[in-house]
């Protein structure tokens, strides 16, 4: 048996699965909500991950009945650009600020201004963002100054519950990509760019591939968990490249989209190729020595999400979806702007903000949450029409995430895309991708594409609606002239 762990947004989720790759058992366990203290901030614990890590672990340990003497290996995937800093004793120096906030424009003026935007894209092969973990340390440095000083180590989501687990202080290459500090071409920290803004590189973590061994499960983490000591910890991934592996994303011409909290248009690729304009991220797979391409909707699942909260609460999603299905294609002209949290692809701003527009006394609350569907539909549209430009081929877009577990969400993405949309057999993702690298770091596989064709197999295929096609044309359209038109005024308000 392999152990994958995801840390989530909403919550850390363990799964088992045997040598075929199927799930034998799964065990979520919630995370607290994100603390937004001021617009457009999102903070969550790390200790709370790691106390819903442990959770999920014995959860999952209890429902499956196996001897924890079987598991082989773990593996672990977690939320990107989070960023924990621990002190000299190791402790959690403040709440992390993770992948969705946005209050770090300033240093990332900041870094575009001292290096230069150039110099940058040849250290790391991407822009800084707002979202990235290097602006949201220099915020730390410019607005907590003396909580700085003590900043001994700087982990991720995933890499702090590994410490939790192993005591190591390690990352590996798909996570690290994402930190605005790491050389995605040559696959190492980018002391280059480090020393430029002046960040120490000693206070970053050993880096591997994502299906090598970093680590073994300490006495300590034994005792919490039941999982044996000594049991081989692996790199893992991202949460999108671990995605990626569990849907097969491995290959050339394969691409998924994946609508969790954010949305992801993800492409696996040979060569490190990347968008000039940077609105698509170029990171390394968890493929050893391959990269990916991919393009984020900051507010995907969260704008329903929000919907649901602010304004349904207690209705399930699924009521929700067939309220949603009442309403006809292109919601009566009523588009959604899902830039709940700024938004990254294609804009790269994060001072946008989200609204419908074009509402009028006719419209019902069904054409809201239609709309809501759509409008998420066409800022992925925004980022797999960015990565075809790249030159991917696209036959067909692998579905995943709680959003692609709605039938109606994935018409609606067959007939915006205009291409088929395909669900697989198993819908884990992210946590099912982390224990296929541990099988592969325990040997149990020579590869990930191996392991990947050997376990990853389609079940159901949407094609698109031929009459419903020009209508999303048309709406896309739209959608794409008022980010433009209201720019300027984001920044007024």
């Amino acid at each position: 048996m392999w152990l994958g762990i995801d840390i989530g947004t909403g919550g850390s989720r363990a799964l088992l699965v045997n040598r075929a790759g199927e799930v034998v058992a799964a065990h979520t366990a919630a995370h607290e909500d994100m603390l937004m203290l001021q617009p457009l901030w999102a903070e969550q614990r790390p200790e709370n991950w790691w106390d819903a890590a442990v959770a999920a672990i014995r959860g999952v340990l209890a429902s499956s009945g196996i001897a924890p003497s079987e598991i082989r290996g773990v593996g672990l995937s977690g939320q990107m650009h989070g960023l924990v800093v621990l002190d000299a004793d190791n402790r959690v120096l403040r709440p992390s600020l993770i992948w969705c906030d946005q209050r770090s424009q300033a240093q990332v003026d900041w870094v575009n201004a001292t290096v230069g935007r150039e110099r940058v894209l040849e250290c790391i092969a991407n822009p800084v963002l707002t979202g990235f973990t290097l602006p949201k340390l220099l915020w730390v440095r410019d607005h907590e100054p003396e909580l700085y000083e003590k900043v001994r180590k700087v982990l991720l989501p995933k890499d702090y519950v590994r410490f939790m687990l192993t005591g190591e202080f390690a990352t590996e290459v798909s996570d690290a990509s994402g930190t605005a500090l790491f050389d995605v071409v040559n696959r190492r920290w980018s002391t280059e760019l480090a020393s430029l803004v002046g960040v120490d590189p000693a206070v970053l973590p050993a880096c591997y591939e994502s299906s090598d061994v970093s680590g073994t499960i300490s006495r300590a983490a034994s005792e919490l968990t039941g999982i044996p000591a000594g049991t081989p910890v692996v790199g893992g991934g991202g949460d999108q490249a671990a995605s990626a592996v569990g849907n097969g994303i491995v290959s050339p011409g394969i691409v998924s989209c994946t609508l969790g909290t954010s949305g992801v248009v993800f492409a696996h690729m040979e060569e490190v190729a990347y968008d000039p304009a940077g609105r698509v991220h170029t990171f390394c797979h968890a493929v050893r020595g391959k990269w990916h391409v991919m393009g984020v909707t900051q507010g995907a699942g969260l704008s329903l999400q929000w919907f649901r909260n602010q304004l349904a609460p207690g209705t399930d999603y699924d009521s929700l979806m067939a309220e949603a299905a009442t309403a006809p294609a292109g919601s009566q002209g009523l588009q959604w702007l899902p830039y709940l949290m700024g938004e990254r692809t294609p804009h790269l701003d994060a001072m946008a903000r989200g609204g419908w527009i074009g509402l009028t006394a006719k419209h019902r609350r069904a054409d809201l949450i239609r709309s809501l569907i759509e409008g998420v539909s066409y800022s992925q549209k925004d980022c797999l029409d960015i990565v075809e430009s790249l030159g991917v081929a696209v036959g067909s877009v692998r579905a995943s995430g709680g959003g692609a577990k709605s039938p109606f969400w994935r018409q609606v993405l067959a007939d915006v895309f205009d291409k088929p949309v395909v669900t697989l057999a198993s819908q884990e993702g992210s946590a099912l991708g982390a224990a296929l690298l541990a099988m592969v770091g325990t040997g149990e596989y020579a590869s990930v594409p191996e392991v990947c064709g050997a376990v990853v197999a389609e079940q159901a295929r949407v094609l698109p609606d031929q009459a419903t096609v020009p209508v999303y044309a048309k709406g896309h359209s739209v959608f794409q002239a008022l980010y433009p038109a209201l720019k300027a005024t984001f920044r007024e308000m």
